[in-house]
């Protein structure tokens, strides 16, 4: 008798949904979203200004808690968790580019990669910061604040501190939004090439279609209902 291993997903949502405001006022965000996603996929999230997407990044990363459903992420179940073991769980297992970059301005770039580190009291810290910083071309850039970088130089810094501490799990919220296309184009290059090495899922939100269709596979929102091509 032949045995076949059940497939088990790195993330799976079950009737996700996400209402913000009181009773009075309440907007539905989320609408029972179902979606499963595996190790290693690399994931796009389409749909229009307001549709749910960046929402959709916060639940999956535990920085909002879902108003109904179950969210399971490496095994653990998001909706169970305090936001002491939130915050755990993030530092351990995801690493997270904004559009904005949120470089702490007073911190040099090796210092701002080596932040998630530090907070993990993680061994060598400079060495692997510096190594990260290495994979995005950015070895010559060490010492610099984030005012003497260029908007993609940033955005390596960022994608470095990401990925600096090794998790399974990135999620990126419009990482080209504020780049010209040629260096947005540079650092979707970067970001796939150093998820392709790590072998780490990347989630990430797009309005250009070009930049969705090199996913493995692109999902779309609409007013806060999944729809898969």
């Amino acid at each position: 008798m032949s045995l076949t291993k059940k497939f088990e997903p790195l993330i799976r949502l079950e009737k996700v949904s996400l209402k913000l405001g009181n009773s009075l006022n309440q907007v539905e965000i989320l609408r029972s979203i179902n979606l499963d996603i595996a190790e290693k996929e690399k994931i796009s999230i389409v749909g229009s200004s307001g549709s749910g997407k960046t929402s959709l990044l916060l639940v999956i990363a535990g920085l909002e808690k879902a108003t109904e459903g179950s969210i399971s992420v490496d095994g653990q179940n998001l909706t169970a968790l305090s936001e002491d073991a939130l915050a755990s769980f993030r530092q351990k297992t995801v690493g997270i580019v904004f559009q904005s970059f949120h470089l702490i301005p007073t911190m040099t770039a090796l210092e701002n990669v080596a932040i998630p580190l530090e907070l993990a009291g993680a061994a060598d810290v400079k060495a692997r910061a510096e190594f990260e910083l290495l994979q995005v071309g950015l070895e010559n850039r060490l010492s610099h604040y984030p005012s003497e970088l260029s908007g993609g130089e940033q955005q390596r810094v960022a994608i470095a501190r990401a990925l600096v501490a090794n998790p399974k799990l990135i999620l990126a919220d419009e990482p080209t939004g504020n780049l010209d296309s040629a260096t947005g184009s540079q650092i979707i290059e970067i970001l796939f090439a150093q998820a392709n090495k790590s072998k780490t899922t990347l989630i990430y939100v797009t309005h250009d279609d070009v930049l969705a269709q090199r996913a493995d596979r692109s999902i779309k929102l609409r007013d806060g209902k999944l729809e898969i091509d």
